[in-house]
């Protein structure tokens, strides 16, 4: 099973670099889109993290990745900036999911 990166930031490739995770670096979309797609061919990457950022930027794409395919995962993750999401995004997610307030 491998892990592969695509992010918007340096700093985080290093990171995620020293924890054995391979990665490209890319703020264009249209590199990003072809690098995911290749990616989602290969068979034994079975689990794609894109930082926020960039995943905002092609959300259509993997939205409809995530609704076709069960691999590979496509996990987002904040750059080093932080998160873009909301602080009640997990509470707004599962309202909007369930419909209960909690």
């Amino acid at each position: 099973m491998n892990i592969y990166l695509i992010s918007d930031n340096r700093d985080t490739l290093v990171g995620m670099r020293l924890a054995g995770i391979k990665g490209l670096i890319t703020s264009d979309k249209k590199e990003a889109e072809k690098l995911l797609d290749s990616l989602i061919k290969d068979k034994d990457i079975m689990i794609i993290i894109i930082t926020e950022k960039l995943a905002e930027a092609m959300r259509d794409k993997i939205n409809n990745i995530k609704q076709k395919m069960k691999l590979p995962l496509i996990v987002e993750i904040p750059d080093r900036h932080g998160s873009i999401k909301d602080e009640d995004y997990i509470t707004g997610y599962v309202r909007d999911s369930i419909g209960i307030k909690i």
